[in-house]
């Protein structure tokens, strides 16, 4: 596992990376590649001009030009109608799902990647809810209050990339996810008071689950090892473990031993001086009662 070694870097989720055009130091540009040649060939085999396949799909010619020159992601009606215009009998529409992982932020990818061979996950955080925790309104809320502000197709493209993530509960075998929130993040009504309501309501239904233990770090705690910032560590199923914290414009990926059983001690005190499972799920109820 590769350690990130700092420069330009962004953070945990890919909030701030760039927009719907293929970054040309990620994997993903070859795919991206691939789709665009795929839809000129179908297109010139139907003796269609870019112009007027873009006026038969619903884009304009230079979108047509960068999807098929690999400069631009296709969205997913973009392959649909191009599939139908075409007929390609469901050639290119199959494409949806190969794009839609390529669309996602290379530190999404990235993180997802570990999340799937991860059979253990801890995690703390201090300013909201955990992305694998978060509802798709209050994520949404969340992206939109970013600054510099996000254009309305980059918004939608952070929100799909964070909930593909949250496909880690229902796998088999399930992973063991524990998490710590403060406070903090079970109050500030991110959205408004019905949004947050609505992701209390959705933390209870996950605690539920077997492999989910919350718990909540309290404000008036005056002994807290998780002052120097949120973090994640992640137990993997070839038995080695891996960290990744996060600053403002900065994540690292941390796999050296010494860096990651700093990482490691502190997220088991940090859980135990939160307060437990059952205690957490009772002072969740209680903020819920009074939002």
């Amino acid at each position: 596992m590769g350690v990130d070694s700092g420069g330009t870097d962004y953070t945990t989720d890919g909030a701030d990376e760039p927009d719907w055009e293929p970054d040309p130091g990620e994997d993903s540009g070859a795919v991206i590649a691939a789709v665009g040649r795929q839809i000129k060939l179908w297109r010139e085999a139907a003796g269609l001009r870019q112009v007027e396949f873009g006026a038969a799909i619903g884009y304009g010619e230079n979108q047509v030009y960068k999807v098929e020159a690999g400069k631009r992601i296709p969205r997913p009606e973009f392959l649909d109608r191009a599939d139908e215009v075409l007929g390609a009998g469901g050639k290119l529409a199959a494409m949806k799902q190969d794009v839609a992982e390529a669309r996602y932020p290379k530190k999404v990818r990235d993180l997802a990647k570990l999340e799937a061979e991860a059979v253990e996950l801890g995690a703390y955080c201090n300013h909201n809810m955990h992305g694998l925790l978060q509802t798709e309104e209050y994520a949404r809320a969340l992206f939109d209050i970013r600054r510099p502000a996000f254009s309305p197709d980059n918004l939608e493209r952070y929100v799909a990339a964070r909930l593909a993530r949250q496909r880690i509960f229902a796998r088999t075998p399930m992973t063991t996810l524990t998490f710590v929130q403060e406070e903090v993040t079970l109050r500030r009504p991110i959205g408004g008071r019905m949004v947050l309501r609505r992701q209390l309501e959705h933390l209870l239904e996950r605690a539920q689950l077997r492999h989910v233990e919350i718990q909540v770090m309290p404000t008036d705690r005056d002994d807290h090892a998780g002052m120097g910032g949120e973090l994640q560590v992640l137990k993997l199923r070839d038995g080695s473990t891996v960290g990744y914290v996060a600053g403002q414009l900065t994540t690292r990926m941390l796999s050296a031993p010494k860096e990651v059983q700093v990482l490691e001690l502190r997220h088991g005190i940090i859980r135990s001086q939160a307060l437990s499972p059952r205690e957490s799920l009772a002072f969740i109820e209680k903020v819920l009662g009074e939002t």
